[in-house]
């Protein structure tokens, strides 16, 4: 079953830092495919806080979101998104058209 990984970043602390991470965060996608659904593009707030950019990225299951954040690749950039900016993220099973339909 499909999985995203939503990255909502609240705001920028440290431009240099983030750009380190934009550096390094690609190797991850090299060995562990996913699919950018929405990456840091316009958006609209409807209800809540606004943040500063959103991204969607989907995998083919849990396992495979799971394997590309604990991956050597993507843990060697995380530090610089960490130290850059105040963000979430958040991993959500998606449906299947079973359950989208009821």
């Amino acid at each position: 079953m499909t999985a995203y990984v939503v990255i909502v970043r609240e705001r920028t602390t440290d431009p240099d830092a983030l750009q380190r991470y934009r550096d390094r965060a690609p190797k991850a996608r090299e060995i562990h495919p996913l699919t950018p659904l929405a990456f840091y593009g316009p958006q609209d707030v409807l209800e809540g806080e606004d943040a500063e950019g959103v991204a969607i990225l989907s995998f083919a299951s849990m396992a495979a979101a799971r394997a590309w954040y604990a991956s050597p690749e993507y843990q060697a950039a995380l530090p610089h998104r960490l130290a850059g900016s105040v963000s979430r993220v958040f991993l959500v099973a998606g449906t299947d058209e079973t359950e989208a339909a009821a």
